[in-house]
């Protein structure tokens, strides 16, 4: 059993001179200057597809989360809420202003489009055949991530499309991830990725 040994008594903290160099928050007007000119490796080659995403608070958090990473495209399919609903939009802080987004009707015609791109469709889902989203080496063509319902996951309709499967590493009892916290969870490994093959 872990036992953590720590004797609070006899830890020394290293003070340290406030005047000396402090950590200051940036302002949201230089957070926005700093970043005005920097371009996502995400913003030419990266749908999100959000299919049958009951919570209102999700849809606006995977809003948020693509206006952060810069992808492409969010699509909402399904029984998936769309703006303008306040309650999107205050998860989202506004952002399902700023991220393009598209309502799709038909799954057959949103698969078409993208076989047309050849765009790599890919889902977020524990599979038999997933990849640890850590070992994924992207390529350079586009792909489309999927994420499917808070309950029952990657509709099997949408799955049977995909070209492979992308699984977060989990240690606890629960094998579960609220699907936005998810989706900012595999933008991140995304990015990284493509910065990665971009700088090699």
């Amino acid at each position: 059993m872990f036992q953590l040994l720590s004797n609070t008594g006899n830890m020394k903290v290293q003070e340290t001179n406030p005047n000396q160099n402090p950590i200051r928050k940036r302002s949201t007007r230089e957070i926005y200057w700093l970043h005005k000119e920097k371009k996502s490796p995400l913003s030419n080659s990266v749908i999100v597809w959000a299919h049958n995403i009951r919570s209102l608070h999700n849809v606006g958090a995977i809003f948020r989360n693509c206006d952060a990473f810069g992808v492409a495209e969010l699509w909402l399919s399904g029984f998936t809420p769309r703006p303008p609903r306040p309650e999107i939009s205050k998860a989202a802080i506004g952002a399902e202003e700023t991220v393009k987004w598209r309502s799709i009707d038909r799954i057959d015609e949103g698969i078409a489009e993208l076989r047309l791109g050849n765009v790599e469709l890919i889902a977020l889902e524990q599979t038999d055949q997933s990849t640890e989203i850590g070992q994924y080496q992207p390529e350079t063509n586009p792909v489309c991530i999927v994420l499917g319902n808070e309950v029952t996951g990657v509709d099997d309709i949408l799955l049977q499309h995909c070209h492979r499967a992308l699984e977060i590493p989990q240690f606890g009892t629960k094998h579960s991830l609220n699907v936005s916290v998810a989706s900012g969870i595999a933008l991140y490994a995304l990015l990284m990725a493509r910065q990665k093959t971009q700088s090699s």
